[in-house]
């Protein structure tokens, strides 16, 4: 049963896991440990312990879910409306913004390469975070289609799939290569594809 959090001790344990994720993603997780954990949160090692009783892996875990959302976040409000192509373009402009910004230090990236996906609660974040993401993209491709704006036989799922994997494959070679281009590049053509013509 999960325990039901005080406003205090809810504020407290939000601390906790913003401070583990911003070092996170800046250190790498094999380079964090509690102490620093305890210190960016100005918490003490009892505070850290009675919400996260399990210690480091149960506060991994807790830092997955934030990132996942923090992922989300991040392209709001865009994402939640890609009704007309000029809306599509503003949310381009957005993630690529957002990616720019952040560089090396995304939420992303903490969450799939720093956290991983070996441990599978983690990696269930990572598929309810595509799944999320993918739906979002879904509902913006249909709605140009039921506007006119693109060709009536463009399959939704696909390209919804084609624009995600353009965003993360991007956003992944930008954290290899510090090049912003990779991510600029796919996602372009990816929203692109969809207004060619289908034969």
């Amino acid at each position: 049963m999960e325990r039901v959090l005080t406003a205090k001790g809810a504020a407290t344990r939000q601390r906790i896991v913003e401070g583990a994720a911003q070092l996170i993603r800046v250190e790498g997780v094999q380079n964090v440990g509690l102490d620093d954990i305890r210190g960016a949160s100005s918490t003490s090692k009892s505070q850290l312990f009675h919400y996260f009783p399990d210690g480091k892996a149960d506060l991994m875990l807790a830092v997955a879910q934030y990132e996942a959302g923090q992922v989300i976040a991040d392209q709001m409000p865009q994402l939640g409306d890609l009704t007309t192509w000029r809306k599509w373009q503003a949310w381009r402009r957005r993630v690529i913004q957002v990616y720019d910004a952040q560089r090396q230090a995304c939420a992303l990236s903490a969450l799939t390469a720093q956290l991983g996906t070996a441990n599978p609660a983690t990696r269930d974040i990572v598929n309810a975070l595509t799944d999320e993401w993918h739906a979002y993209l879904a509902v913006g491709v249909r709605a140009l289609k039921e506007s006119g704006e693109i060709d009536a036989r463009v399959d939704v799922a696909k390209s919804a799939s084609a624009i995600l994997a353009a965003v993360t494959g991007g956003a992944t070679l930008l954290q290899s290569t510090d090049r912003l281009s990779y991510l600029e590049d796919a996602l372009t053509e990816a929203l692109d594809g969809l207004r060619r013509p289908r034969r």
